[in-house]
């Protein structure tokens, strides 16, 4: 199994998916691969997460986790369901407990110093920058990286194609999390060519 480490370092962006129908999910996916995305995020928020989970799972080359996980019962949900690595909004400590025993990849989500303390005292040194706008922008988390030199960062929330080169040029900033990809209504054409352009993006 990768670490979280080499799964923020396979492209520098990672599709924040909310699925409304599970039945489009393998289709997003080859989409999302053919334009050079491997690594997908499917976001928990709606019944058919699971479900999609499943299907992306069947892609050639995709790398496919759950976001949006809370709890450790939604933790062990996305791992039956195969997912290969979890990203949560936050950080508790029962979450990180858990994860780090089911030995998973694990992405949790931090805004402060404290957020990051309390991580590096589980073992943890990648993480979530969220809400990444909302929560200062680009000055925060350079603030936030220098006295934390030995962490690596995803930042997501509010991140677009013309400012995620902004985050990318971070040194601390592995990739980031973008939702802009998939937009409501746009054919899986349209969708392998947003996913290409941010392939091509540069860290």
């Amino acid at each position: 199994m990768s670490s979280i480490g080499q799964i923020m370092r396979t492209s520098p962006v990672i599709p924040v998916l909310v699925i409304e129908e599970g039945t489009d999910a393998r289709a997003l996916a080859e989409a999302l691969v053919a334009g050079g995305l491997r690594v997908l995020e499917v976001t928990l928020r709606t019944p058919a997460g699971l479900q999609a989970i499943r299907a992306m799972r069947e892609v050639p080359g995709a790398i496919v986790g759950a976001g949006t996980v809370t709890n450790v019962g939604e933790l062990d949900s996305a791992l039956e369901a195969g997912s290969e690595f979890i990203v949560s909004p936050g950080l508790t400590d029962r979450l990180a407990s858990a994860a780090i025993e089911r030995q998973v990849p694990f992405l949790p989500g931090i805004a402060s110093a404290s957020d990051i303390m309390r991580g590096l005292d589980h073992g943890l040194d990648h993480f979530k920058f969220f809400p990444a706008m909302a929560a200062g922008g680009t000055p925060a988390l350079k603030a936030l990286s220098a006295p934390f030199s030995q962490c690596r960062f995803c930042p997501t929330g509010g991140i677009t194609l013309e400012t995620a080169p902004d985050w990318l040029a971070i040194s601390s900033v592995l990739c980031v999390g973008g939702s802009w990809i998939v937009k409501p209504g746009a054919s899986f054409v349209q969708i392998e060519a947003l996913a290409r352009q941010a392939a091509a993006l540069s860290r």
